[in-house]
């Protein structure tokens, strides 16, 4: 038995060990690190432009934002957001990767905690940041973490689209992959989910190579 053999300690929900059997067995690569979140965690033109984009927007304000970071992963992005913020709260379902980032990341206004965002209630902020999480998850989820995201003044959607047209919103099982093989892709606007925004904003699109798609991130600010 190896050092990920041991990360799940107890019986999961169903969401959590598809995500924790994500982390244990690499389903999204290696770095030789014991949690890793993948190539659109770390490639640095995958990255580099929504750091930036995302800071610019953190700093426009007079009075530092509360950050939810709701589904922050292996936190490589996140690390980089905290310093603009009046307080940076990074959530993920994974209990043992909670643990990993406390010991691994620490400042005074910087919080982790494991919570499940579609069944559990979601911190207080003002605004919430969604990097690529949603495509991983079944409509049901999807709409249940809708409905509890008008709490937040802004919200920071990052989503793994097609290039050309498609079908939104087809429903998957949750997991480690998306609806991108379904020829689709999360528009929380359109149907079934209908998300009441006040204002839609596009900040960043980058172009994958071959057919690989295309992943947005758009800012709401709500009602």
């Amino acid at each position: 038995m190896n050092k990920k053999d041991k990360i799940i300690k107890k019986k999961p929900w169903p969401t959590q060990a598809a995500m924790a059997q994500v982390y244990n067995k690499n389903l999204w690569g290696n770095n030789n690190s014991l949690f890793y979140s993948g190539e659109g965690s770390h490639l640095p033109e995958l990255v580099n432009s929504y750091i930036e984009i995302v800071t610019r927007f953190l700093k426009s304000f007079k009075t530092p934002l509360v950050v939810c970071d709701l589904g922050c992963g292996d936190f490589n992005i996140g690390n980089q957001l905290v310093k603009h913020t009046k307080k940076y709260i990074a959530v993920d379902i994974v209990e043992e990767l909670i643990e990993y980032n406390k010991k691994t990341f620490i400042a005074d206004n910087l919080e982790f905690n494991c919570l499940d965002i579609a069944k559990d209630n979601l911190p207080a902020g003002d605004c919430a940041i969604l990097r690529q999480v949603l495509q991983h998850l079944s409509n049901n989820e999807i709409q249940q973490i809708l409905s509890k995201l008008s709490q937040y003044k802004y919200i920071i959607l990052t989503e793994h689209l097609p290039k050309i047209d498609f079908k939104p919103n087809k429903d998957i099982i949750s997991g480690q992959g998306i609806r991108l093989k379904k020829q689709s892709g999360v528009n929380p606007l359109a149907s079934p989910f209908n998300f009441k925004v006040k204002e839609e904003k596009l900040l960043l699109s980058v172009v994958l190579d071959d057919t690989k798609g295309v992943i947005v991130t758009t800012l709401y600010r709500m009602i």
